[in-house]
């Protein structure tokens, strides 16, 4: 129950005269949010909306009419349908504002839900035992998937506060006929049943892993949106497209690959089309790799594909405009961007060990004055120095 307790974003719940005034916040979860207007005074119209959540990035708005004192890493009784649910408050303050502009959301119009109280002891005894309840009711649910013979796999379950109600998140590649499995599990557990579809990043990041930087996964840390990611996201890297190296754990393509794509985007707007040929007075260039924060771009030769010329942006540009003209370019003028000087202590040490510095078989070390019994029997082997 205790990981269970910390996928939801809280370690520890401190009670006093059967109210419960503050959880300790998991400094690992990736629902929190950081209050930067935190230490600004509120002003006149205070906002009575607070940001709570729950588990597997699930989030949700309520109206605060009673006027409690809330504070991020409250546990409170908000309402659901039917009955009510235990939940985290993640945010309050000046910045619900921003967070409620930012999902489309107009506070004048929007029905909130309500916030009903801060949880009581009898609530978090009550919201132990549903969570208790959530491993095996998601192995159950899978062997009865399994005997219907649906192409779907659970791959959580998520009680309410007041355990009549759960959540099976389950992924599936293709549209599932679960009306049989529903009827299944509500006769099973006697409780209301929602079935909620989620991808192979969601499943990913629910249950983690080390990527191939060395770190976490972002998914399964911060991330709680999800962009589609293409394969041109890594051509316009220069990336090789490698479907092992660009592929995350979830097989499909790495979140990552969108982190630095804006600043290539604006870096490449000026780059000549890498599909148009160079006429020049040595022959027909065409293209074969780029360096874009260089500006240089590499081009061969048809006749020899092998040997590569490195030649700037701005000089393409100018062949390429000498061959709109109707005129062959003369690589004479090339002026490409030269290497950097190196350091003179500099020294390339690649190749100079051996290849063969492993085949040289070492003499083993022999001890003597070993006795050992021989394999299937007692005898005592001969030995030339035996021990006095």
């Amino acid at each position: 129950m205790e990981t269970n307790i910390l996928a939801r974003g809280c370690s520890k719940i401190f009670s006093d005269n059967n109210d419960v005034h503050f959880c300790n916040v998991h400094p690992g979860s990736k629902l929190d949010v950081f209050n930067w207007l935190k230490d600004i005074p509120e002003g006149l119209a205070v906002l009575d909306v607070v940001e709570v959540r729950f588990k597997n990035t699930r989030k949700a708005f309520y109206r605060n009419a009673s006027g409690f004192a809330l504070v991020e890493g409250d546990l409170v009784a908000v309402e659901a349908s039917p009955g009510h649910d235990i939940g985290i408050v993640s945010l309050s303050g000046e910045l619900i504002k921003e967070q409620l502009r930012r999902n489309n959301i107009n506070p004048l119009t929007y029905e909130f839900k309500k916030v009903y109280r801060k949880a009581k002891a009898n609530d978090l005894e009550k919201w132990y035992e549903a969570i208790s309840l959530e491993d095996a009711t998601m192995l159950k649910a899978r062997r009865i998937a399994e005997n219907l013979k649906l192409n779907m796999k659970i791959g959580d379950v998520e009680y309410q506060g007041d355990r009549t109600k759960a959540i099976f998140y389950y992924i599936a590649d293709d549209r599932v006929d679960f009306r049989e499995l529903i009827k299944l599990l509500a006769e099973s557990f006697r409780i209301r049943i929602e079935m909620k579809q989620i991808g192979a990043r969601q499943e990913a990041g629910r249950i983690g892993g080390i990527g191939s930087c060395g770190r976490e996964l972002c998914c399964s840390t911060w991330m709680s949106n999800f962009n589609s990611v293409s394969t041109g996201a890594a051509r316009y890297q220069e990336l090789s497209l490698n479907p092992q190296k660009l592929a995350g754990q979830c097989s499909k393509l790495k979140c990552c690959l969108n982190y630095e794509l804006d600043t290539y985007l604006d870096e490449r707007a000026d780059f000549p089309d890498t599909t148009k040929l160079i006429d020049t007075t040595d022959g027909t260039l065409f293209h074969q790799k780029t360096d874009v924060f260089r500006r240089m771009m590499w081009y061969s030769n048809k006749d020899n594909p092998a040997i590569f010329i490195p030649i700037s942006v701005d000089k393409v540009k100018e062949y390429l405009a000498i061959n709109r003209a109707g005129k062959k370019a003369s690589m004479g003028n090339n002026t490409a961007i030269p290497e950097p000087p190196k350091s003179p202590d500099f020294r390339n040490d690649v190749g100079q060990d051996s290849l063969t510095r492993f085949d040289d078989k070492k003499k083993r070390f022999k001890k003597k004055n070993r006795i050992f019994p021989k394999r299937g029997g007692n005898d005592v082997a001969e030995n030339k120095n035996p021990i006095q």
